[in-house]
């Protein structure tokens, strides 16, 4: 799935080209049908790594000749995604046939080298969210949103230590049949540079902290990080964030203002066992603090947003994790911390179909610390309960449903989200 489709065309092109070319000037002998290599070759069909004569059949119980057989190893050794066990089978395949290989190689594996500096995966992800709250006269709203989403993920070799990446993404409201005006927009884009347990991005990257595991923000940011350590891992961060994308009561006032505040941030994990314990820092400057009304208490208001976070896990076995984090933002008056503790069973994995997951959680969002959390059934300024569950029913077919069913901090009254998904990853 992951094999790029320039690199497949270019294989094709490759192969069928050679086939041509070899298959008289190259009379390989028959590789008989009960040969080590069938066995070989049929766990590395099975495991999904060649698709054998490309009609996704291995014709076992039959003679081929070693340049067919040649054939599908130079396609296995294209692939870069491929478990320890399936390499082993590979790399004994090669040494087999290296005669052969080294009359396909030079044509063959520099090609699609090349061709697989650039992969693409992506996503098509439907949503639905019901948000249903009750005003401080008792009145009854809801918000329904129904939405499509179409998700690509570039990532190019620029050399064994650096790669670009980037997501680009296009939407759909489902209820109006409206789309964002035809446009596809670049999410993130930036390069990274891995050195050992030394890292570096410069771009539009992610801005989400592995301590407090999203609790204050999910988002991306412009700028530079820097992440180095093993056990004990230290990032720094320094750019600009746009607050349009936080909470509703921030990024409406931001709106009138610079819109990208001033960031930097820390942040320090520890977990090389089922103990996973993790701290972080962020600095965010904008003169949109200073209008949003239940920010400061007093004429002096601050533009400033210092919050720290912790958070600790514990993972007890194959199944059951618990994890609990706090935040507090030192410059609020008021809404000035978030929490949270999540207890979770199992876990889905897209690649195997009928894996499953479930938790159970309780949340709590104070408004200027929970800038924008990374929880799909989020209110601004809420508390209360959450539960979900994944499911997947096919390979790279994922669903979820959750439920929060909470308070406002502000008004005590009723805050209820209801999330569907369902994600075809390709």
């Amino acid at each position: 799935m992951k094999k790029t489709l320039v690199s497949a065309l270019t294989t094709a092109l490759v192969v069928g080209a050679a086939s041509t070319t070899f298959a008289a000037a190259n009379p390989f002998s028959d590789v008989p049908a009960d040969h080590w290599a069938y066995d070989a070759v049929s766990q590395l069909a099975a495991d999904g790594v060649i698709e054998g004569y490309g009609d996704t059949t291995f014709r076992g119980n039959q003679n081929i000749t070693r340049y067919e057989m040649a054939q599908m190893i130079a396609k296995a050794m294209a692939k870069s995604d491929v478990s320890a066990a399936d390499k082993a089978l590979i790399d004994k395949l090669a040494a087999e046939f290296s005669d052969e290989l080294n009359n396909l190689g030079v044509r063959v594996s520099n090609l699609e080298r090349n061709a697989d500096m650039v992969k693409w995966t992506g996503e098509a992800r439907y949503t639905y969210t019901s948000k249903r709250d009750e005003d401080t006269n008792g009145k009854k709203t809801k918000d329904n949103a129904d939405k499509l989403q179409f998700r690509l993920y570039p990532t190019a070799e620029v050399n064994n230590n650096w790669h670009v990446k980037a997501r680009l993404t296009a939407n759909t409201d489902m209820s109006s049949d409206k789309g964002d005006d035809g446009n596809v927009k670049l999410t993130y884009v930036y390069a990274e540079g891995q050195y050992g347990n030394f890292d570096v991005k410069l771009g539009k990257q992610e801005l989400f902290s592995t301590a407090d595991a999203g609790l204050v923000v999910d988002d991306y940011f412009s700028g530079a990080a820097v992440t180095f350590g093993k056990d004990f891992k230290t990032t720094l961060e320094a750019g600009r964030w746009n607050l349009e994308n936080a909470n509703d009561k921030i990024n409406t006032v931001a709106k009138t203002f610079d819109n990208a505040a001033n960031y930097q941030g820390a942040e320090f994990n520890y977990g090389p066992n089922k103990l996973r314990l993790g701290a972080s820092y962020r600095h965010f400057n904008s003169a949109a603090f200073t209008a949003v009304n239940t920010y400061s208490n007093g004429t002096s208001k601050s533009d400033d947003a210092n919050i720290w976070s912790v958070g600790a896990g514990y993972k007890f076995d194959h199944n059951w994790d618990l994890f609990g984090a706090f935040a507090q933002n030192t410059e609020a008056d008021n809404y000035d911390t978030a929490h949270n503790i999540q207890l979770s069973y199992k876990g889905t994995d897209i690649a195997n179909k009928g894996t499953w997951g479930a938790y159970a959680a309780y949340r709590y969002f104070g408004q200027n610390v929970a800038l924008f959390p990374t929880y799909d059934t989020f209110q601004t300024n809420t508390k209360g309960w959450e539960v979900g569950a994944s499911y997947v029913p096919f390979k790279n077919v994922y669903t979820a449903l959750e439920y929060f069913d909470g308070k406002n901090l502000a008004t005590d009254r009723d805050a209820n989200t209801l999330f569907g998904r369902v994600s075809y990853f390709f």
